[in-house]
């Protein structure tokens, strides 16, 4: 990376890219395939209030180590100065450091490890309670309540809660463009007030849960203010919901279109861990954004301070620079260095809980219901923003 004066702004191409519109499935990664065979490694935007678009799967890498120059203070690629704050997400080092070193421990391979059978136990009862049924609305019925449920225990929530959980999670991640942002917004405030009162009853009656082990937490000697731990516990909640669901919505589909590879998993289960990493190679959906901090040139990019950054990851990881057949699922693939979970100081905190109940979904399931299809009725179709399956239906004999 160079970072000296800005190159010349007349030899900037431009596009109009719009990421956040309703697609068949696939749609939104041939969408950035599609950008990246024809702007590599970068092109600018002129959608909205414009913002640079990098490509390149080794430039995006590098951004994403740089957080000095590429901020996560702002993670809207229309506006550099949200009216909410998600922590840590949008803090930087040094402060989100501190924040990490608090969560850390809690989300490390050995307490994943001890919370499996947990897991397990979770999956097993979602599975069992369609799987005589013959059908279900896969997200509804499973992808969504399966990672909630743990999210919920983890926090000491009441299950009780779900359904409300679900709506919150629906106006504030599943529906771009529909208004101005009003919906989502309201609904982060209620998430906060939710919790806003779990905390109240924490304080009279701590429990074995992480929203009671946070207000033990302490920042250069002082407690952490509460708003911060609300902000903390809103990104949590959205973290915690929605990346899973998507992943096992994606490999599903996957799985229900592609007869042999699903017949290999039912005979060869050993390959499911592998088959887990290919699976969020090869769907990664996370176009990371970030703010600019300062002029620089990166990579023979004008980027002035205050700009917008959209770092394609689900072009990066099927970069062929990076990846030998990048557009092939190949489920036994090694090596397979994707980065799926982002890189940097802001790699995915939850990755290892997110891989076991991915790898726990596609063992539980396949001993259960090892033959399914997709419902030729049900269009599967994506929305965009953080795109994701809106819906998947199943059936089975």
């Amino acid at each position: 990376m160079t970072d000296t004066k800005p190159a010349i702004e007349s030899a900037v191409p431009t596009i109009e890219f719009d990421h956040n519109v309703t697609l068949p499935v696939l749609g939104h990664m041939r969408q950035f395939t599609e950008l990246q065979e024809q702007h590599r490694p970068w092109v600018r935007s002129t959608t909205g209030n414009g913002f640079w678009v990098f490509t390149d799967g080794a430039m995006v890498r590098e951004a994403l180590q740089n957080p000095e120059l590429f901020s996560s203070s702002s993670v809207d690629l229309q506006d550099p100065d949200p009216p909410y704050l998600w922590i840590p997400e949008m803090l930087d080092p040094p402060v989100h450091t501190k924040w990490r070193q608090f969560l850390a421990p809690e989300f490390a391979p050995k307490p994943m490890t001890e919370l499996e059978p947990q897991v397990r136990a979770r999956c097993v009862e979602l599975i069992e309670a369609f799987a005589d049924r013959g059908h279900c609305d896969f997200l509804n019925d499973f992808a969504y309540r399966y990672p909630t449920t743990i999210f919920m225990e983890l926090m000491g929530l009441p299950l009780e809660g779900l359904e409300q959980f679900l709506l919150w999670e629906e106006d504030i991640l599943h529906n771009p463009g529909v208004d101005d942002g009003t919906r989502a917004l309201n609904a982060m405030i209620a998430v906060q007030e939710y919790f806003k009162g779990i905390y109240a009853e924490r304080r009279k009656e701590p429990k074995d849960d992480l929203v009671t082990q946070s207000l033990s937490w302490r920042i250069d000697g002082e407690p952490i203010a509460e708003s911060d731990l609300l902000a903390w516990c809103l990104l949590m909640f959205m973290a915690g919901l929605d990346t899973v669901a998507i992943q096992l919505s994606y490999s599903f589909w996957h799985l229900a279109t592609h007869d042999a590879d699903r017949e290999r998993i039912v005979k060869e289960p050993e390959l499911i861990p592998s088959a887990v990493e290919e699976f969020l190679r090869a769907y990664s959906f996370v176009p990371t954004q970030r703010k600019a901090m300062r002029d620089a040139d990166f990579h023979g990019c004008p980027i002035k301070a205050g700009e917008m950054s959209l770092f394609a990851i689900p072009a990066a990881c099927r970069d062929p620079q990076l990846f030998e057949n990048p557009h092939d699922v190949i489920l036994d693939r090694a090596p397979n260095n994707h980065f799926a979970f982002g890189a940097g100081p802001h790699r995915c905190l939850g990755s290892h809980l997110a891989r076991r109940e991915l790898r726990m979904a596609l063992e539980e399931w396949h001993r259960r219901i090892p033959d399914y299809r997709l419902d030729p009725d049900v269009e599967v179709v994506e929305h965009g923003g953080m795109f994701g399956i809106d819906r998947i239906a199943l059936r089975w004999d």
